[in-house]
């Protein structure tokens, strides 16, 4: 029997394995504002990995990154009757702008103090982006106007769950304005394609990108599009929106523009967002029963160097073969990047440091002691495959040299791995013969995947009948697939002719 390093296991309990991998992997923690946590440097150097990677891929599509405000006028929402129906739940409000004493030791808004119009904390930035957007935009020589800021949002969510749901999150929205529906629907996709390749190819996380059905499209789009990944429990995630918002926003907020022939016409615009969200996806997604793996790409340390000291004459010696270790594994490159590495030379016992990095996902740790010095070697453990068959830690010893000129060749290795595992999970777990949804999601299996099924796109009171038939089963239309195989047969709900295929799973 495996002693893992969890206190639970993902089939006994995903739900508190997740929060437990978020501990022990020292991720992050509550904060003591309901819904709101504090992300711990490890957690906050996955996102800023993130962000490093995503911000290039962003300004290479020559998006422009600025920054707009906190607050949000009301009256900015009211301008737009879908958006603000959708939020409206969701969202913080500022009333006062002081607070006085009330002589009972508290402090409480003064009524003095009220604002002339709330403030709304924002929930996403459309109608004050637009806003500006009304400013810069003038002529067709403007567009396309495309701008990205990175910041945090507030919504007011009932049920929290660490980086999933929170009340305060992290994210970047883009916000483009164009001249044709064409141009903004390419922009759309280019967004979408992004995020596509962005979380298969440095999250190492499977996705499936499709078009949103009707009843499930952000508060006043015209189209939504999204990626969804499934975690390791069979439900799904979506990890990243885009949105066509057709002309509706730009009427709201006023964003026309000259044409060539001196008339005034809407333009059309578009929004796509992505958040932290997406490191709970990479842990639900990779995480094993003894904590988190990260994916090299994402990792704030690729490789961590564990010296095992003893407080005696020989630690020196382990040291300096360790700091060499280092400088020559630094000077190389991976993923077109210097190589990180981290040389933990903290008092603690080689084997709590170890089973530390071992929890927060470094995906490689080497470990160092005098006899590893002695015969030029490195203790080597690969965190995507930690153990041997036998159940023994699979720890290899591999000479020094060796391993600096294969490390970097090690490290694509274990993106590659942890990538074609988790898509190979997904792809199992997606059927496509199901003909009873009540029996297919209500049997034993807690983990039983998605189901894809054929669909005529109803609307109006069907729809609204199969939205409920599916909530009840506590079930979701996630999106049809772009790459689907084409409808051939009768719509699973209404026996109409089917124009596409639908997933249909449980989500987070």
């Amino acid at each position: 029997m495996i002693k893992h390093a969890l206190s639970v296991t993902r089939q006994a309990d995903f739900a508190a394995w997740y929060q437990d991998v978020i501990a022990e992997a020292d991720l992050a923690e509550e904060s003591g504002v309901r819904g709101c946590m504090v992300i711990k440097p490890w957690g906050y150097g996955i996102w800023e990995r993130i962000q490093a990677v995503m911000d290039a891929a962003i300004k290479d599509a020559g998006v422009q990154n600025a920054y707009f405000p906190l607050f949000i006028p009301l009256s900015f929402f009211e301008k737009e009757a879908d958006h603000v129906d959708g939020f409206a739940k969701e969202m913080a409000v500022v009333t006062h702008h002081r607070l006085i004493a009330d002589g009972k030791g508290k402090l409480v808004p003064d009524p003095e103090a009220k604002l002339e119009e709330p403030l709304i904390v924002r929930p996403t930035s459309e109608t004050v982006i637009g806003s500006a957007m009304s400013r810069w935009v003038q002529s067709w020589r403007d567009l396309p106007l495309k701008v990205n800021q990175w910041a945090n949002v507030v919504r007011w969510e009932m049920r929290t769950r660490m980086f999933l749901r929170t009340s305060e999150f992290l994210w970047q929205e883009g916000h483009t304005a164009h001249a044709t529906r064409d141009d903004a629907m390419d922009e759309t996709l280019r967004a979408l394609e992004m995020y596509r390749s962005f979380t298969e190819e440095v999250l190492a996380m499977p996705v499936i990108a499709g078009e949103k059905p009707e009843h499930e499209r952000f508060p006043g789009a015209v189209a939504t599009y999204s990626i969804e990944a499934m975690m390791q429990d069979g439900k799904a995630l979506q990890a990243g929106t885009s949105h066509y918002l057709g002309t509706g926003f730009a009427e709201a907020a006023n964003i026309r523009y000259q044409d060539k022939d001196g008339g005034h016409s809407l333009c059309h615009t578009t929004s796509w967002g992505t958040s932290t969200r997406m490191i709970g996806g990479v842990i639900m997604t990779h995480g094993d029963d003894d904590g988190l793996r990260c994916p090299p790409r994402i990792a704030p340390h690729q490789i961590v160097i564990v010296p095992m000291l003893r407080d005696n004459e020989e630690d020196a010696a382990i040291l300096g073969y360790c700091r060499d270790l280092e400088a020559r594994l630094k000077a190389l490159d991976a993923f077109r990047e210097p190589v990180r590495v981290l040389l933990d030379a903290s008092a603690n016992k080689a084997q709590t440091k170890r089973w530390g990095w071992v929890k927060k996902g470094a995906p490689i740790i080497l470990e160092i002691g005098p006899r590893d010095v002695a015969g030029g070697k490195v203790a080597v453990i690969r965190r995507d495959r930690l153990y041997q068959e036998s159940g023994k830690l699979d720890t290899s010893f591999t000479p020094k040299d060796e391993f600096v000129g294969g490390a970097v060749a090690m490290l694509e290795d274990i993106q590659r791995t942890l990538h074609a595992e988790a898509k190979e999970r997904m792809h199992a777990n997606i059927r496509r013969d199901v003909t009873d949804l009540a029996a297919h999601f209500g049997g034993d299996d807690k983990f039983v995947g998605w189901v894809e099924v054929q669909w005529s796109r109803p609307t109006g009171a069907v729809l609204d009948g199969i939205v409920e038939q599916l909530k009840a089963l506590k079930l979701t239309m996630r999106n049809t697939p772009l790459d689907a195989a084409p409808a051939d047969g009768a719509c699973f709900f209404t026996g109409e002719p089917a124009v596409e295929r639908v997933l249909i799973g449980r989500t987070y």
